[in-house]
């Protein structure tokens, strides 16, 4: 018998492969207002993306400001002429969306836990409209208890708010909750790891291509099926 019974699954990262869907997304906006899209251009998004989400973490920005802000820090660092910021955000998040793939194993492994009775929730900090497409269109939203958004939430991981609110929505659907029993899989120490962490629950980071062991967390994985072994199921 395993020891977890509800599983928190990260999705851009850990469920779907958000390296790719960043890329295509970002060089079809770019060619919309004539620009080609280039490796260096998409490395250039990539620091400043990632940097506005990491501020979003630690309360330094909000949603808002991160959704635009981060496209006016790429175009003046780049030197792109873009006379409609938001069109060009919005054209970006559609795109995100539908433009997706999901990372070795994950559709597999979702869909064996939920055959096996676990109970399996998405925790994200992704944009609503963006996260919910993409989970209907790979089918992801079907293997799921539910999926928590922290736009619709009000805060983001890793605090301690988003989890509790995720915990107390799913003790109305469950009297016998135990936080003994949750493991959150994520690829972000500071969102996914941290959170865990904050929340009191076991952690699983999954780093594909990270060898050394990183001590704060649970387990570390390179692949989800290693998920499967960590639950005790062949």
């Amino acid at each position: 018998m395993s020891k977890y019974k509800y599983i928190l699954w990260d999705v851009d990262g850990t469920l779907l492969d958000f390296s790719y869907s960043q890329k295509i997304s970002l060089f079809k906006c770019l060619e919309k207002i004539g620009v080609t899209g280039t490796d260096e251009l998409n490395a250039i998004y990539t620091e400043i993306n990632e940097r506005w989400w990491k501020n979003l973490e630690l309360g330094l920005v909000t949603k808002k400001e991160l959704l635009s802000g981060r496209f006016v820090d790429f175009f003046e660092a780049c030197n792109i002429a873009c006379s409609d910021v938001d069109a060009f955000r919005e054209s970006y998040q559609y795109e995100l969306g539908v433009n997706f793939v999901p990372m070795e194993g994950a559709i597999e492994v979702c869909d064996k836990l939920k055959n096996l009775g676990f109970h399996q929730y998405v925790v994200t900090n992704g944009v609503t409209s963006t996260q919910k497409t993409k989970l209907s269109l790979s089918g992801f939203d079907k293997l799921m208890d539910e999926i928590f958004i922290s736009e619709q939430i009000g805060v983001p991981k890793p605090h301690i708010d988003f989890f509790d609110t995720c915990f107390s929505k799913i003790k109305e659907q469950d009297t016998e909750f135990d936080l003994t029993k949750v493991l959150i899989v994520g690829d972000s120490l500071s969102s996914d790891m941290q959170g865990g962490i904050n929340a009191g629950i076991d952690t699983c980071f999954y780093a594909p291509t990270l060898v050394e062991r990183e001590k704060t967390v649970t387990y570390q994985i390179q692949s989800l099926y290693e998920v499967l072994s960590i639950l005790g199921v062949k």
